[in-house]
């Protein structure tokens, strides 16, 4: 059967979505397939902290397996996000296409691609020893909670920080076999920034998340947008800037956060809160800053 025009964004009839066959397409775009920003911004911290415990040749294969771990966990979470939001995601203009809500894809289809990449991230879980696995398995009851968070609090912007960051307690555990002090500033620090980042992916959705009762941080701080996201991404900053120091006791390690501290303030300076594509660029800039961070840590961690 041949779908309504109107019921298929434009991604799935172009780019690496529209090049697979035409019965997987809605399943790929579930997966947000064409969207990896939200997979690298889940894989970062946990590379972040393989880095800074100083990599060798068990942290190569663990940053390798965290990054499968990260793709197939970051698709499951957009499944189950899209399960839970698919009511909400009709009334919003922005997600009234993706596939569940649109009626594109069954919700017992989305059930067994969910129970498919939880599999595969189940393969990822059993390469981590003990302690490690228990951080890994202990994120599930946040992962479970946070589509309900939006309807609950002004801040959802925080549980997904804790979500999403979550990789780095778990890298960190795996790298060094403990939960010290310099793994958990790092974490906390990863929250604060996923925290900033997420807060301006937020402002897109301004209008519609007020008209159809979704909260969030955006919406929170209103016009002083700006300055949570510059204070947030300050916070984050200071943070890493302690996990660097426990690491490595040397004032001149501080100045490798010196390009992600320039590369995040560029990012508040010349955010323009009220327009939904700068908003958007620069919440995908984020890739990158997640770059400047894992080569800072690397400097650190290898000359600890």
């Amino acid at each position: 059967m041949i779908e309504p025009l109107g019921l298929v964004p434009d991604s799935e009839r172009r780019g690496l979505i529209g090049a697979l066959p035409a019965a997987t397409r809605p399943y790929a775009s579930l997966m947000r397939l064409d969207r990896p920003i939200g997979a690298w911004l889940l894989f970062w911290p946990g590379a972040w902290a393989v880095a800074l415990a100083g990599i060798d040749r068990h942290g190569i294969a663990l940053i390798l397996w965290l990054g499968l771990g990260a793709f197939a966990m970051r698709s499951a979470g957009c499944v189950y996000n899209d399960i839970v939001d698919r009511d909400l995601d009709r009334q919003v203009e922005r997600t009234r296409l993706r596939p569940l809500a649109s009626g594109r894809v069954s919700l017992a289809g989305a059930v067994v691609l969910l129970v498919g990449l939880s599999l595969v991230g189940l393969v990822v879980l059993l390469q981590l020893r003990p302690l490690a696995q228990f951080v890994a398995l202990a994120s599930l009851i946040l992962v479970a909670i946070y589509p309900f968070m939006k309807r609950i609090t002004w801040w959802p912007q925080l549980w997904l920080g804790l979500v999403f960051t979550w990789s780095a307690p778990v890298g960190w555990a795996e790298a060094t076999g403990s939960l010290s002090a310099p793994g958990l500033l790092l974490y906390a620090g990863s929250v604060a920034w996923a925290m900033g980042y997420d807060t301006i992916y937020a402002l897109q959705d301004r209008e519609d998340d007020a008209l159809v009762g979704v909260k969030s941080s955006a919406l929170a701080l209103g016009d002083r947008a700006r300055i949570g996201v510059a204070a947030l991404y300050a916070l984050a900053v200071l943070l890493w800037a302690g996990a660097v120091a426990m690491v490595r006791p040397d004032a001149l390690a501080l100045a490798a956060l010196l390009p992600v501290a320039l590369h995040l303030a560029w990012q508040v300076a010349t955010l323009t809160p009220d327009d939904i594509g700068d908003a958007l660029a620069k919440f995908r800039a984020n890739r990158f800053a997640g770059l400047l961070m894992f080569l800072g840590c690397l400097v650190v961690g290898s000359t600890a």
